[in-house]
C-alpha cells in the first residue's frame, strides 16, 4: 500500500543551533520571519541559518513568511539569504503574486489564507479562484483580527474541505497550520489528510523551540499519515 506523507515545516527559527539540530531530522521546510513577530529575523542571519542547515546535509527547502512586503523589500532578503519559498501571509492581491513570480525567475509561492469560523463556505472558490496559476501551494491558518497569524489558535476545521477541494482541482498541495502541536495533528492527519502541516509555538517551551517536541510532533504525522 502506498503512504501519503504529509510534508512539515518548522517555522520560527532563530538560532543557529536549533537550524543544526533540525538538519537531521525528517522535515521537509523550515520557516524564517521576516514580519514584525517575536521570531523575527534579520535577512543577513537568515543567510547564515541556512548556510548552517546546508552543511548539515539537509535539502529542506527555507521558507521566508513575510506580511504585505514590497518588492523591493524582498529582493533585499533574497539577496541576503537563498530563500526556496516565499509565504505570503498578508492581504496580497494575486497581481502582486504574478509580479513577484515574473521578477524572482519563478520562485515558489505559498498564499496564507485566514480562516474564519463562520460564513459560507460555498464563497471559498471564488475567493481563491483569483490565485489559481499564480500561487504554488496555500496554507490555511487561524483569523485574528489583530495580528495577521501565529495566534498558536487552531480554526474549525471542518472548513478544511472546502479549501481541499479547491486546492485539489487546482493541482496544489492544501497545508494546514494554527494551534497544531503533538497531541493535537494525530487527530488532524487522520481525518483530513492535508498535504503539510506548518507549526512554530506548538514545538516551544516558554518561546524556545523544543527539539524533543519537534520529535514528537513529527512522530505523531508519521503515525497517521495515510
Amino acid at each position: 500500500m502506498n503512504v501519503t506523507k504529509s510534508t512539515i515545516k518548522i517555522c520560527g527559527l532563530r538560532t543557529i543551533p536549533m537550524v543544526v539540530s533540525l538538519g537531521t531530522l525528517a522535515i521537509d521546510d523550515v520557516g524564517f520571519m521576516f514580519a514584525p513577530s517575536k521570531r523575527i529575523v534579520t535577512a543577513e542571519f537568515a543567510g547564515t541559518m541556512i548556510k548552517a542547515l546546508r552543511m548539515t546535509g539537509s535539502f529542506a527547502r527555507a521558507v521566508g513568511v513575510f506580511v504585505n512586503p514590497s518588492l523591493d523589500m524582498l529582493a533585499q532578503t533574497l539577496n541576503a539569504a537563498p530563500l526556496d519559498v516565499i509565504q505570503l501571509h498578508g492581504q496580497e492581491t494575486p497581481e502582486f503574486c504574478r509580479e513577484v513570480k515574473q521578477r524572482f525567475n519563478n520562485i515558489t509561492i505559498c498564499k496564507v489564507f485566514a480562516v474564519r469560523n463562520e460564513g459560507d463556505p460555498t464563497v471559498i472558490a471564488s475567493q481563491l479562484d483569483p490565485y489559481r496559476g499564480v500561487c504554488d501551494s496555500i496554507l490555511l491558518d487561524t483569523y485574528d483580527p489583530h495580528i495577521g497569524g501565529g495566534t498558536g489558535e487552531t480554526f474549525a476545521w471542518s472548513r478544511i474541505p472546502s479549501y481541499q477541494a479547491w486546492a485539489r482541482a487546482a493541482g496544489i498541495p492544501l497545508i494546514v497550520a494554527g494551534g497544531l502541536k503533538p497531541d493535537n495533528v494525530g487527530e488532524l492527519i487522520k481525518t483530513y489528510q492535508p498535504d503539510g502541516v506548518d507549526v512554530s509555538s506548538g514545538v516551544e517551551i516558554e518561546g524556545i523551540k523544543d527539539i524533543l517536541l519537534i520529535k514528537t510532533f513529527i512522530e505523531r504525522v508519521r503515525q497517521n499519515d495515510k
